[in-house]
Order: structure tokens, then C-alpha cells, then sequence
């Protein structure tokens, strides 16, 4: 797949203000500061689409795009370590969470992390409300080009492990590098394929 065409359509905290859900929807979240902004501006041939901050944080809305005009991306507040106030980090949970489990039309998910550390609580936890709340949803390693041969693999393995400790499999996973362009083309092409399956 190649997008030739990438708009903004609308920002908002109120899922009844979302786009119609006429569309397959593809929506990306992760930790605060995963490279979630550099990985859509990639993925779109946009140096801008979504906006990069090198303050943890930065988006705090949902924010609709209309690709090629035939499905939606979706550009989803970080969870972690934004530096805003424990009443904010709450409202936006659970408008972020009522987003996932209600909007029809969101046929994946794709959960962020960040290649070069051990695997997180804040994420394990994440993604196991993901799979007991029985959305589907793809894990995106990020930052792979950070990494020295052979520790990417291994800290890959060590997801793994800690996954199948309570998952009966690994859910499809991608490695990224928005410096090297890796990932750009298999998360593009699983998109396809799903639109596909789904015609």
C-alpha cells in the first residue's frame, strides 16, 4: 500500500464526535514519548501530521486522519509518564479507554514499545485490558535502529517470555525504525490485508 493521501479531519476527547464510522479504523497508542507522532509521519510521507514533542505528552485528544480516502488513522493520547496532573491523566484514560471499547469501526490497534528496554508493567497491563476486553490489536517495537545486533532480538525474546506467561500466544508484532524506514512497509501491507478481508 502506498498513501498518497493523508488529511486531518478532527481532534476531540468525545467519541460522539468522532468521524462517522463508515471506515476501517487503524488507531496507535503507546507510553509517553514512544515515537508514536515520528511513526505516523513515516507511515504517511508527512514530516508534520501528527505533531512531535520532546515533551512526554504532547497529544491530548483523539486525533482522526483520513487516509487515501478509505480509512481512518488514528493518533491516541500516550499513557505513562506525561507531565500533567493526576486528575488529567485520569480524564484522559477514560476517555481513551471508552474510545477503544466502543467505536465500531476500529479494526486494530497497534500498542507501542519501545525496543531498547525490559518489558514494562505500565504496558504488560495495558495490553492484557486489551485482551481480556478482546480487542485486537498488533505490538509496534520502536527505535530498533538504537540498538546494537543482537539486542534487539533479545529483548524481543524477552517480551516473549514474559507475555507467555499468561497469553496462550504472542499477538503479530512489527519492528520499526523511523530513521531506517523498517516497519514502514509490512504495518502498511497488515493494514491492506485487513481492508481486504474486511471489503
Amino acid at each position: 500500500m502506498e498513501i498518497k493521501e493523508a488529511r486531518f479531519l478532527v481532534s476531540n476527547t468525545d467519541i460522539e464526535k468522532c468521524p462517522p464510522p463508515n471506515k476501517p479504523e487503524y488507531a496507535f497508542i503507546g507510553r509517553s514519548n514512544v515515537g508514536k507522532s515520528s511513526l505516523i509521519n513515516m507511515l504517511t510521507n508527512r514530516k508534520s501530521l501528527a505533531k512531535i514533542s520532546g515533551n512526554p505528552g504532547k497529544t491530548q485528544l483523539i486525533n482522526h486522519f483520513l487516509i487515501n480516502e478509505e480509512w481512518y488513522l488514528v493518533d491516541l493520547p500516550g499513557y505513562g509518564f506525561a507531565k500533567i496532573g493526576r486528575k488529567e491523566r485520569k480524564k484522559w484514560e477514560k476517555f481513551v479507554r471508552k474510545y477503544i471499547l466502543l467505536r465500531e469501526n476500529l479494526y486494530a490497534l497497534f500498542v507501542l514499545i519501545d525496543s531498547r528496554h525490559e518489558p514494562q508493567p505500565i504496558d504488560l497491563e495495558f495490553m492484557e485490558w486489551l485482551g481480556l476486553s478482546q480487542i485486537p490489536f498488533s505490538i509496534v517495537f520502536t527505535k530498533t535502529d538504537k540498538l546494537k545486533p543482537g539486542e534487539l532480538e533479545k529483548n524481543i525474546e524477552n517480551y516473549k517470555t514474559k507475555m507467555l506467561e499468561s497469553w496462550e500466544e504472542m499477538p503479530p508484532f512489527f519492528t520499526s525504525s523511523v530513521t531506517t524506514g523498517e516497519g514502514k512497509k509490512e504495518i502498511l501491507k497488515f493494514i491492506q490485508d485487513i481492508n481486504h478481508e474486511n471489503l
